[in-house]
């Protein structure tokens, strides 16, 4: 559902808690993995739908990959219906990273432009394979923009992925990549939706939320 920025900023000018999905839609994914993809992502708006600040502030934007493509912009949950997304195609992981880089960039003026305060954005990769592209400068530019607070990285893989890799491009020593256990997706987006929750009910500003540590999956280390 497509809304004016303008319009929606209008109607709800609370304080915005940003988070890109950034989603392998790579060959590798198809079949059940991808299934279990899109039921984790109706339970994650369907859990946050329970949480009426969470409801206001929390915005979630989509994109998938490869190819790199914006399925879902910055949207509160009322205005995000989770798609069916189809498995195909290679693994683009760096150029994934740049674009969720710059369109998060975007929505900080645009929360600005409006008056909006916003809490430390999310980035939250899901993959199950190695990337197909030159990752490396992404993921550098992803360390700096963490060591400047600017946002906060995780990164799960799904059975396939190469950890060794992720550890490379996870910026933040604090949140190493985890394994998912199985295709627990599920368990992996109710934690993430809980994660949300608990900075959306802090006040901006006030640095990292503690998170709870992952039952789902298993730290890499």
């Amino acid at each position: 559902m497509a809304v004016d920025k303008k319009v929606k900023f209008a109607e709800n000018k609370e304080p915005r808690c940003p988070v890109i999905l950034l989603l392998d839609t790579s060959g590798s994914m198809s079949g059940q993995p991808i299934q279990e993809l899109n039921k984790g992502l109706v339970t994650l708006k369907q859990e946050l739908e329970q949480d009426s600040l969470a409801s206001l502030r929390v915005e979630v934007a989509i994109v998938t990959f490869g190819p790199v493509t914006m399925r879902q912009d910055f949207a509160t949950v009322d205005y995000w219906t989770p798609e069916q997304y189809t498995a195909g195609d290679v693994t683009p992981t760096g150029e994934a990273i740049n674009y969720a880089l710059d369109i998060l960039e975007d929505a900080k003026q645009s929360y600005k432009q409006n008056g909006i305060q916003y809490y430390r954005p999310w980035i939250f990769l899901i993959t199950d394979g190695e990337p197909t592209d030159q990752w490396q400068s992404a993921a550098q530019r992803l360390k700096q923009a963490s060591n400047d607070k600017k946002l906060t990285f995780f990164v799960v893989g799904v059975q396939g992925a190469n950890m060794h890799i992720l550890k490379q491009i996870a910026p933040d020593p604090a949140f190493p990549p985890v394994a998912l256990n199985g295709l627990n997706f599920s368990s992996m987006f109710k934690w993430l939706s809980a994660s949300l929750s608990s900075v959306s009910h802090s006040n901006v500003g006030t640095g990292q939320v503690t998170i709870q540590q992952p039952a789902w999956g298993t730290i890499s280390t």
